[in-house]
């Protein structure tokens, strides 16, 4: 029977077999450690003179290694291997500059038979010696005696050449020695498998022979295509099945390099065809290069199979667009390639490998973005064209809408142009309409889940370099602090989305487009534009009131319809009928927009939009009854009139500031037309002043529109005094001061929180700023001398009743009434000073200054802190 053990007795024996297993295992990884540390290169010695023991330090010492002695220097090696690699190279070249000059000056001093027998010596010998310096482990000099060998292959040929083969022709006999040294190579490197030379070295040389031979004879164009092709299958069979990494690297980089040219080629023959049969022959070159490009995508890594995808698309692409576009005017060839990229999108369902297909759908996007990079310069030209216009408003309707746009464009060979941008936006459109069909075609090509990488484990939390993680249940975010993040995929919606507005904007573009190729008649053409800004605005309604108005499809309606109202505008202003007409239709279609709208930012652009139409429209009615600038500002102050009342209507909706604002960028204009007749100006400005306080009616607007009233009412008064050529402006703004100054003071009584600005300001400021202006220019010293009196009494009220706008009005005032009497004197002494001193003083006010910046500092805290206390 079998004896067990009670649980004690084999609960203590399990500890000591477990003790006894990590005791081997401790002293196991001791000595893997010490190992390790054994093959590792030595640490760098330290600086010459620095001894660790003299300041207590020890040593310094590998891990895992065994404690060495007090004092102990490490060995170090006589030569490092970098060293060793340079004496090797310079032996080498030296050596191969040695054969060089023997063969090229050396050579004719010989026999044939010596010059054999040293060629072949040489050359035997420098093959030879890297077998046998392999078996004696001296790989780094049986590489440079391999590179050595190299050379001297290359010179055997070159003397063959020369002396056995002197009639032959260059080009040939270069193509068959590169095709004899690649194959020789090719067997030598197989041979001597540890040498890392001979192999890349025999690839470099199989790049040269079917290139140099269709050379040599003379082939055309399509030839040397085909003889570029086959090298680059042959560089596309190498990388994928070489042996070793420079074997693989050699032949990707040559492959690249010929598949390039030989595309090159192809394109280049297929684009100037005479016609669909001469283009099919450069058309089979291509499809070979695409099949070639696809068959290896198939092998190759994901980087390179999408590569590859990318390649035989475009290639496939340019063969079969090629034929027909060669039978197609300038205009329409294009459309032939765009046709064929648009087909390459059937490859979802051609059974690819997933980055291959990748790359094919890729290929597709190239094409379509050349095609549309081709044509949406035209449609900038239609946009932006009426520009000109501006520069000879009402100049008269032209015949045609291409008269207008005053531009250059070759319009005949831009035909396709529109065709291209409703080809794209009906495949976009259908992609928005269809979208879930869409992905469920797409989704064999849908992004697969990559493993995380074994040396990803996140940070230990709180240490240095640890991952931001997300909250339970929130969104992976696009980067990641500290380690290398996955890049956040577009969603789903947002793709949708972005081909719901693509669609969009290429729709509207294209009938824009379309008109103007065909040149449509002027009231066509406007009326046209106009009809397609009025869909924009209704698409923009409907997507801002159905909830998703930050979507990319609404905010592209809008967008494009602000684009568009603004260049039917310009476009307009050929002819006087369609100006009002056009201009007109903008205003109600943007006001009804503002009104239908749901969402508060659509409706403030529409709403700003219909003010800034109808401000046009007042210019327009000036022109029209011939008015001047100046006679028709107050004319365009009925829309900024219009807006005041609209404001007050609205009260706090978010949409009344902006259509205020609007309004006042329109006063704005008004005051500038006015500027060149004094007259109209102060005109201009006292409106401005009544609609300023108009607005000031309503407590919200009140701090900014009262004090925009009182300085425009004062502006307009001092205006309109220098038109009259006033002398004595006292006589008309003292009966507006005392009045102003009494209602102020009745204000404080009843609020004695009111700011001193609002009471006293405007009446101060009537009286006293057109008076220093007058004085400025006054010679006499009585006006100054009662300007300053009058300043300086109120200066001192203001001190003494802590009344704010007294203390600053009549501080500036006294101060500038004074620099004014003082000027002369200032301008005689500094014209008696010499011309040193100025800077002089200057820069020991900046060092006085300076020295006590922090005292001046306070000073001036001290003052702000008293003028805010005050009222």
């Amino acid at each position: 029977m079998e004896h067990v053990p009670p649980p004690a007795e084999e609960l203590a024996r399990l500890d000591r077999e477990l003790a006894e297993l990590d005791a081997r295992r401790a002293q196991l990884l001791t000595r893997r450690a010490w190992l390790l540390a054994a093959l590792r290169p030595p640490a760098p010695t330290a600086a010459p003179g620095w001894n660790p023991s003299a300041w207590g330090a020890p040593p310094p010492g590998r891990p895992g290694a065994p404690a060495q002695p007090w004092g102990y220097v490490p060995k170090q090696p006589s030569a490092p291997r970098s060293a060793q690699n340079v004496l090797l190279t310079l032996g080498g070249l030296l050596l191969a500059v040695a054969a060089v000059a023997f063969t090229l000056v050396s050579w004719g001093s010989m026999g044939i038979g010596g010059r054999s027998a040293v060629l072949a010596a040489v050359t035997l010998g420098a093959l030879i010696a890297p077998a046998v310096l392999l078996r004696r482990g001296l790989a780094a000099t049986a590489e440079a005696l391999a590179a050595l060998a190299l050379v001297l292959t290359l010179l055997d040929v070159y003397a063959v050449h020369a002396v056995a083969a002197p009639d032959t022709d260059g080009l040939g006999f270069t193509a068959v020695a590169s095709a004899v040294l690649a194959a020789l190579w090719t067997a030598y490197g197989l041979a001597l498998g540890k040498l890392r030379l001979p192999l890349p070295v025999a690839v470099v040389l199989a790049q040269w022979p079917l290139l140099f031979w269709a050379w040599a004879a003379g082939a055309p164009a399509l030839v040397v295509g085909w003889a570029l092709l086959a090298t680059a299958v042959l560089d596309g069979v190498i990388a994928l099945w070489g042996k070793g990494p420079g074997v693989r690297v050699t032949a990707c980089v040559g492959g690249s390099a010929m598949g390039f040219s030989a595309l090159m080629v192809g394109l280049a023959l297929s684009t100037t065809a005479s016609g669909p049969l001469g283009a099919a022959a450069p058309g089979a070159l291509l499809l070979a290069a695409a099949a070639a490009a696809l068959a290896g995508s198939w092998r190759a890594p994901k980087g390179f199979a999408r590569t590859g995808g990318v390649v035989a698309g475009l290639a496939a692409v340019a063969a079969v667009g090629g034929v027909p576009a060669a039978a197609l005017s300038d205009g329409w060839r294009v459309l032939a390639y765009l046709l064929c990229g648009l087909a390459l999108a059937g490859v979802v369902r051609a059974g690819l490998p997933r980055d291959a297909a990748r790359g094919v759908l890729a290929a597709s996007g190239v094409v379509v973005a050349g095609a549309l990079v081709w044509a949406l310069p035209s449609l900038a030209a239609v946009l932006l064209g009426p520009v000109t216009l501006l520069s000879d408003v009402w100049a008269g309707s032209p015949e045609g809408v291409r008269s207008a746009l005053g531009s250059t464009l070759p319009w005949s060979e831009l035909a396709a142009a529109p065709v291209v941008l409703a080809l794209v936006a009906g495949l976009l459109g259908s992609a928005y309409r269809w979208w879930p069909s869409v992905v469920r075609i797409a989704a064999p090509l849908g992004a697969r889940e990559e493993p995380p990488e074994p040396d990803a484990a996140p940070a230990a939390a709180g240490t240095p370099g640890a991952a931001w993680t997300a909250p339970p249940g929130a969104g992976a975010p696009w980067y990641n602090v500290g380690g290398a993040g996955a890049r956040r995929r577009p969603s789903g919606a947002a793709l949708r989305g972005a081909a719901g507005a693509g669609a969009l904007a290429l729709g509207w573009g294209a009938p824009l487009l379309a008109g103007v190729v065909l040149d449509v008649p002027y009231a066509v053409a406007v009326a046209g534009e106009t009809a397609l800004v009025g869909g924009l605005l209704a698409l923009a309604v409907r997507g801002a009131g159905s909830g998703r108005g930050a979507s990319a499809v609404p905010v592209t309606a809008l967008v494009g319809a602000v684009s568009g109202a603004v260049s039917v505008g310009l476009l307009s202003l050929a002819s006087e009928g369609a100006a009002y007409a056009v201009f007109g239709a903008l205003a109600v279609l943007f006001a009804g927009a503002a009104v239908r709208v749901g969402a508060e930012v659509p409706r403030a652009v529409f709403a700003v939009a219909s003010v800034v139409w109808s401000t046009v429209l007042t210019g327009f009615a000036g022109r029209s009854l011939d008015l001047g600038p100046h006679e028709a500002a107050p004319l365009v102050l009925l829309v900024p009139a219009l807006t005041v009342l609209l404001g007050a209507r609205l009260r706090r909706n978010p949409v009344a500031l902006p259509v205020e604002l609007t309004g006042a960028l329109g006063a704005l204009v008004a005051v500038g037309l006015a500027v060149s007749d004094a007259p109209f100006l102060a005109l201009v400005l006292a409106l401005c002043g009544v609609l300023a306080a108009g607005a000031a009616v309503r407590p919200e607007r009140r701090p900014v529109a009262g004090c925009l009233a009182a300085a425009l009412f004062v502006l307009a008064t001092w205006v309109r005094l220098a038109a009259s050529e006033v002398s004595f402006p006292e006589a008309y703004t003292l009966p507006v001061t005392v009045p102003a100054l009494v209602v102020g003071a009745l204000r404080r009584r009843r609020d004695p929180e009111a700011s001193s600005w609002t009471a006293y300001g405007p009446g101060l400021a009537a009286t006293l700023l057109p008076s220093l202006a007058v004085a400025w220019t006054d010679t006499d010293w009585f006006r100054p001398l009662l300007l300053g009196v009058a300043a300086l009494v109120i200066t001192l009220l203001g001190a003494r009743y802590r009344l704010q706008a007294l203390l600053v009005l009549g501080g500036v005032v006294l101060a500038l009434d004074g620099l004014h009497e003082l000027a002369p004197y200032v301008a005689q002494v500094a014209g008696a000073l010499p011309r040193w001193l100025p800077p002089a003083l200057a820069g020991l006010l900046l060092l006085v200054v300076g020295a006590t910046y922090e005292q001046r500092l306070r000073d001036a805290r001290r003052l702000k802190d008293a003028l805010g206390r005050m009222r």
